[in-house]
């Protein structure tokens, strides 16, 4: 099991701040973004991604372990 974590304009598209998935093959990255944006329409959205409170690339070639926690997170504005 996988939790994901949404915020901004990403929790206001999937109408969730969060959600548990569980998956019985190993799973990518890569795979769990195209399968979220099937659910969900991102398309229109702009975020990063986190795997364990660590920013990583969307192209990534990670896999993901079970009890990791994948967020996604809205652009940054400096200040």
């Amino acid at each position: 099991m996988i939790e994901v974590k949404y915020f901004g304009a990403v929790a206001e598209k999937t109408k969730c701040e969060f959600e548990k998935l569980f998956f019985s093959e190993e799973m990518s990255l890569q795979k769990l973004l195209r399968d979220l944006n099937e659910k969900y329409e991102f398309e229109s959205l702009t975020f990063s991604v986190a795997v364990n409170q660590k920013i990583v690339s969307k192209s990534a070639d990670y896999t993901l372990q079970t009890s990791d926690i994948v967020a996604l997170l809205p652009p940054f504005a400096g200040g």
